[in-house]
């Protein structure tokens, strides 16, 4: 008998099943126990609308008629559970059996005759479970279809019964009798229902044949975005993928519904998916429907007064009486369209998505109608801007200035926080702005704030766009100079993104003012646009921007002035070709200084102390610093946010500068800003300023939340180089956070280096040399010399920063090492202790050292390897460098074993394995169990000599299986104690574990089955 479509027949159109495996498993593993004659009778499937509940059963359907089982499906309804026939839903089941079905099988054909023949007419005012006549002969009837149920032969009955949410008392009777008395026979009952919809009179129904057993419970949960986007709506744009999961939920039926309605803008709305959606609107009421509508437009949340104000039917614009209103939501909160939140005073459409579904079926007329009653409500509530906005923008269709000043008041507000928000209203602005003179003021006010807001949104090759035609619009005697007063008051724009004062307002009233407003908002736009040319990697493009503002005449005001200096020394700098302008940098910190400039100078100090922190000119740069620390910690976060990029600057010049506490403060505090002033371009580079203080200050863990935030933002941003430094600085903290060999890190280093392309600034050349680090030198150190020197330009590196060099030339001598070129080696090593001297700086110095220890250890020459690792070890204590600490110890210690000294080995090895264990540096904790030294000879324990008479004692009950309890109560003493002699034993001897602890003494012969007094 088959009544359904197998699969492969007639599935063309059934919607996909995704995610769901188990839960069929779990639904067949039912259905054999069932026809075993074992296991619970029912199944309760439950979740939200649109999970896919229907769809699941309609897959298990198709299964369980392959084993050769009848399945017969059903619905409940109608919505009115007194009306309609009784046990409506089991009728509707029975449909599915024709003619030919009877005949094969009498006890079917009885069951169905029971089921669909007329019941008992109640007499006036009778119920189901109430006094009358009819009710006896209604039980009656209910136990002969169960007795009729439990007569189905093998191989057995499925009865799959949907919606039961709405099942009528009659049917609700039946199931309760059915688990109440579960039959023996191969029948299963399966029901799907939504729980909020339950009527009380089911639920203790179900929740007692849970309890005993009789029932099992299946709850679907919402899908992944990987399932949905690769099973559910295939071909989806990641990003747009991403977005569709998040507002559906993981909801299938939404997700598609959404997919439909976003990419398919050509056909009719409320078609597809999203008539399924929306099904359940059709039967309301115009009264109700407005509601919903309103609701809608509402973004799915209001209180019951603004719906009120705003819901207002097709056929009258007057506003809903508050009493039908009340009466409306409890009618659709019975639904389950309308849902009242934890506090009970803000009502939310069913689902996130509902809302934009719904407005996508209105009429543009009625949208606009909708909005523009939301806005005047709201403004009646005394509701901010902001929230009034988003319908002041739908429901305007012309020109009205008092209304443009409050979109663009609320973008002010917003741009911080949702930039692309403020973007687009200040587009709308825009669009409906007459193109006359008296309005050009306002035009190129509302361009830059615009090509501001679309910068910080990401967008920053529009908003490069709009800057070049606004800088063309505002060019000296060109057609469009200002005229005119603005047609609203707009306040002042402030150029946040690069740093730059405050140089925008309102039109002057005499042609010089007008001039020079013109002159200071192309000054605006002119730096702006050279920094989104030099996140775009555009430096020539953005050099001959600043070049023609600096050489215009008359020339721009003097802090102005300073502000483009600034934004050309960035350009210079992130192209490696700082010298160039160094100079020019120096008249200008001269200049702000004598103008008491203290926003001017500190830019200015940050520019220069990179600058020559990139050059290796320490000394100078730590003048620097000091006076644009102090100038910086002055400033509030108010005031600091004006200056973002500045705060970057000094944070990465305190960390070449190795001055790591400075570093991490600045730019913890800079992020903090960042976050609340929404400045994305400095966030990103503070949390990469951030993230590689905490890497080389033995923090990996944090380092690589922050590297990887860091990316996540600069990805939102573009531009190749920032995305490419962002993904290979990650890459260096991820392989450290990995195993010994783990691919991960380099797959990541290597996709990075990739999104460069061509680029090569100075982002770009580091992530390169990143490259080489991440490379695994033991497995391919031809491929580390290939990749440093490409980064570098030749065998001495000297494209790469100096005062960061020698960390790149003592991995090209451990290549060089690693490929049997002895000689290179030793070149590149005494060049990295060349280099490291005249920078001062203990990092760099390190690595040096590092470099010629290893040279000497090829050589033989261990005394002296030994002490070049030993001191790299205490130069990188001195900066607080604990991950560069760990490494050199680890690199001691088989040296200082090699001369003898084998204690002092083992306690090299020991911290340098617990410093990697406490910073989380995997790698390095894997690289010292490979090297771990040998128990040293003729001393009695081994590794456990190293323990006081106490520990050994303590590890030794350890090793017999003891708790810390339970040693604590042997030797009298408490268990913080035990716990703080065990945490020591840890630590001196490398291990991590009771067991590991167990199996060195057992190895090192400790104890001999007698505790030992201390």
């Amino acid at each position: 008998m088959d009544t359904f479509a197998d699969a492969g027949l007639g599935s063309v159109d059934r919607a996909p099943l995704v995610g769901r495996a188990q839960e069929l498993d779990r639904l067949d593993g039912l259905l054999r126990h069932r026809r075993e004659g074992t296991g619970p009778a029912a199944v309760d499937v439950t979740g939200e609308p649109g999970i896919g509940k229907t769809r699941l059963l309609t897959e298990f359907a198709v299964r369980a008629r392959r084993h050769g089982v009848t399945v017969l499906r059903g619905r409940a309804g109608p919505a009115e559970p007194d009306s309609g026939p009784p046990v409506q839903a089991f009728v509707d089941s029975f449909a599915d059996l024709d003619h030919r079905d009877r005949a094969l099988s009498p006890a079917l054909a009885a069951l169905a005759e029971l089921v669909e023949s007329p019941w008992p007419v109640p007499a006036a005012g009778d119920t189901w479970d109430g006094p009358g006549t009819g009710v006896g002969r209604r039980a009656d009837r209910v136990r002969h279809i169960a007795a009729a149920l439990g007569r189905v032969p093998a191989p057995g009955l499925v009865l799959v019964l949907d919606d039961f949410h709405r099942a009528d008392p009659a049917s609700v009777a039946l199931v309760d009798h059915l688990l109440r008395h579960p039959l023996r026979a191969p029948v299963l009952l399966v029901l799907a229902r939504r729980e909020r919809q339950t009527p009380p009179v089911l639920a203790p129904v179900l929740a007692r044949a849970a309890d005993s057993g009789d029932l099992a419970r299946l709850a679907l949960g919402p899908l992944t975005a990987e399932d949905c986007a690769a099973g559910l709506v295939p071909g989806l744009a990641p990003g747009l993928a991403r977005e569709i999961h998040a507002a559906g939920l993981g909801n299938p039926l939404y997700h598609r519904a959404l997919a439909h309605a976003r990419t398919r803008g050509g056909q009719a709305p409320g078609t597809g998916p999203v008539a399924m959606v929306l099904d359940e609107l059709a039967p309301l009421t115009e009264a109700e429907r407005a509601v919903v509508e309103a609701l809608a437009v509402l973004d799915g949340r209001a209180t019951a007064e603004l719906l009120t104000a705003v819901a207002r039917s097709r056929s009258t614009a007057h506003p809903a009486d508050r009493v039908a209103v009340d009466e409306i939501l409890g009618e659709l909160a019975r639904r389950d369209l309308v849902r009242h939140e934890e506090d009970g005073r803000v009502l939310v459409l069913r689902h996130p998505a509902l809302p934009e579904l719904v407005r996508g079926t209105l009429d543009p007329w009625r949208r606009r109608e909708l909005h523009g009653w939301a806005a005047a409500a709201l403004a009646e509530a005394g509701a901010p801007v902001t929230e009034r906005a988003p319908h002041l923008v739908r429901a305007t269709t012309s020109w009205d200035a008092a209304v443009a000043a409050e979109l663009v008041e609320a973008a002010e507000r917003i741009g911080a926080a949702d930039p692309a928000c403020a973007a687009h209203w200040l587009a709308a602005v825009l669009a409906l702005l007459p193109d006359s003179p008296e309005h050009l003021a306002t035009r190129h006010d509302l361009m830059l704030r615009q090509a501001q807001a679309l910068g910080s949104a990401g967008r920053v090759a529009e908003s490069r766009d709009l800057l070049h035609r606004l800088i063309d619009a505002c060019r000296p005697g060109g057609r469009e100079q200002r005229q005119g007063a603005t047609g609203f008051d707009a306040t002042d724009t402030t150029t946040d993104t690069t740093g730059a004062a405050d140089t925008t307002g309102t039109a002057g009233t005499t042609d010089t003012a007008d001039a020079t407003d013109t002159a200071e908002l192309r000054t605006s736009a002119v730096l702006l646009c050279a920094f989104m040319e030099r996140h775009l990697g555009r430096y020539p493009e953005a050099d001959a921007l600043l070049r023609r503002e600096l050489e215009r005449t008359p020339g721009p005001r003097p802090d102005l002035r300073t502000w483009l200096v600034v934004e050309w020394g960035c350009r210079a700098l992130f192209a490696a070709r700082y010298p160039e302008v160094r100079s020019v940098v120096a008249r200008t910190l001269d200049e702000a200084r004598r103008r008491r400039d203290e926003a001017g100078t500190a830019e200015t100090l940050t520019l220069a102390a990179l600058g020559e922190a990139y050059e290796g000119e320490t000394a100078t740069a730590r003048v620097h610093a000091t006076g644009a620390a102090a100038l910086t910690d002055s400033f509030t976060d108010g005031e600091l946010a004006d200056h973002a990029e500045s705060l970057v600057r000094l944070g990465w010049t305190e960390v070449f500068l190795e001055e790591y506490g400075s570093a991490e403060r600045h730019a913890t505090r800079g992020i903090a800003m960042a976050r609340r002033a929404g400045r994305p371009f400095a966030l990103s580079q503070l949390l990469l300023c951030s993230a590689y203080v905490h890497f080389l200050t033995g923090r990996v863990g944090t380092a690589l939340g922050m590297a990887e935030e860091s990316l996540d933002v600069a990805r939102t941003l573009g531009g190749a180089e920032l995305l490419g430094f962002s993904g290979a600085l990650r890459a260096a903290v991820l392989l450290h956070a990995r195993p010994l060999g783990d691919p991960e890190a380099l797959a990541a280093a290597e996709e990075a280096v990739a999104t460069l392309g061509t680029a090569e600034g100075w982002w770009a050349t580091q992530a390169r040399g990143l490259l080489g680090f991440v490379v695994p030198l033991g497995r391919d150190p031809h491929r580390v010399r290939e990749v440093l020197v490409r980064a570098g330009g030749d065998r001495d590196l000297s494209r790469l920063q100096p005062s960061l060099r020698p960390q790149y030339l003592e991995l090209l001598a451990g290549a060089a090492l690693a490929v049997g070129d002895r000689t290179e080696a030793e070149r590149v090593a005494r060049r990295a202790l060349a280099e490291a001297e005249p920078l001062g700086l203990p990092v760099q110095r390190s690595a040096a050292l590092r470099a010629w220890g290893q040279v000497l250890a090829q050589r033989g020459e261990s005394a002296a390897a030994a002490r070049a690792f030993t001191d790299a070890a205490r130069e990188s204590a001195r900066s607080g460098a604990t991950l560069r600490e760990a490494q050199s110890l680890l690199l001691a210690a088989p040296m200082t074993r090699a001369l003898g000294d084998a204690s002092r080995a083992a306690a090299q090895w020991r911290r340098g394995r617990r410093l990697a264990v406490e910073g989380g540096a995997r790698l390095l904790v894997d690289v010292a169990d490979r090297t771990r030294p040998a128990t040293p000879d003729g001393v009695p324990g081994g590794r456990l000599a190293v323990l006081t008479p106490r520990e050994r004692e303590i590890s030794v009950l350890v090793a017999e299986g003891l708790t810390n309890q339970a040693v604590a109560d042997r030797l009298c003493l408490s268990p913080r104690t035990v716990e703080s002699h065990v945490a020591r034993v840890y630590r001196k001897t490398g291990v991590e574990t009771r067991a590991a602890l167990a199996s060195l003494v057992v190895r090192d012969g400790v104890g001999d089955g007698q505790t030992l007094r201390g």
